[in-house]
């Protein structure tokens, strides 16, 4: 487990009840919300999770874009590599602190739906934020300031802002859609869901693209060439909604 730079509001008095149940992830989460009170509040995490596509976005494909990058620069030069594969899915790149997570989230097909009380589009939230640690485990993973998760698209998703509350205050919903993101791209950074252990960038018996990396180099920019973005994508004439800064957790 990499160390990360900010542990800043990360520690948190709730914890999992009962270790995720990978056969009936929906009823397991329902479980574990059952002891919510009041029961307003209860009755409101049980509707986000009967109409969780409602309220959440998933990418389409697991894509490392940038190896390399995380949240500790304030504002990202962009390689070539990358700005040529945006310009070519038709997304916007963002120079701010959240900006290469952003984009990877779109370029991996991810649709960011606009906000009802901002002109912001919805937050992208990395899954594991370095809150909620699992059971008997002392930590877990701070993907924004990891350089091999910060641009995963796997472990990202756009949430609505009702549920971009939920990722910060339940433990239970963190790991809901952790378990989500094994059972959709075989993403377990944290070595939870399988016997197995994963590569060093949280997969096992799969891969990922990685679209660039400072560490290793290309030639002739092989990834670009081969990459097409998934057909989900707005065009260029249809840039997604800018974002503010800060709206990344």
């Amino acid at each position: 487990m990499r160390k990360t730079n900010n542990r800043s509001n990360l520690d948190s008095p709730a914890v999992l009840r009962r270790p995720c149940d990978m056969r009936d992830i929906d009823a397991w989460a329902k479980e574990e919300a059952s002891i919510l009170e009041p029961v307003a509040h209860k009755d409101v995490v049980g509707l986000v999770l009967g109409s969780i596509d409602d309220f959440i976005r998933w990418p389409s494909r697991a894509v490392l874009l940038w190896e390399g990058a995380t949240r500790n620069v304030k504002y990202h030069s962009y390689p070539d590599t990358i700005a040529d594969i945006a310009r070519r899915s038709g997304v916007s790149l963002d120079r701010r602190t959240n900006g290469p997570a952003i984009a990877s989230f779109r370029i991996a097909g991810g649709e960011r739906p606009k906000r009802f009380g901002s002109r912001n589009g919805w937050s992208v939230h990395h899954l594991y934020s370095g809150k909620f640690p699992y059971i008997d485990r002392p930590q877990t993973l701070h993907a924004a300031y990891d350089s091999c998760h910060a641009t995963q698209s796997a472990g990202l998703v756009a949430v609505h802002p009702v549920a971009d509350q939920m990722c910060d205050e339940y433990p239970f919903f963190a790991w809901y859609l952790r378990a989500k993101a094994f059972m959709k791209f075989g993403y377990y950074p944290d070595d939870v869901f399988s016997p197995s252990a994963h590569d060093r960038y949280g997969f096992v018996d799969v891969s990922c693209d990685i679209l660039f990396s400072e560490a290793v180099e290309r030639e002739e920019n092989a990834f670009v060439q081969d990459w097409t973005p998934p057909s989900s994508f707005v065009t260029a004439a249809s840039p997604p909604p800018q974002d503010e800064a800060g709206s990344l957790a």
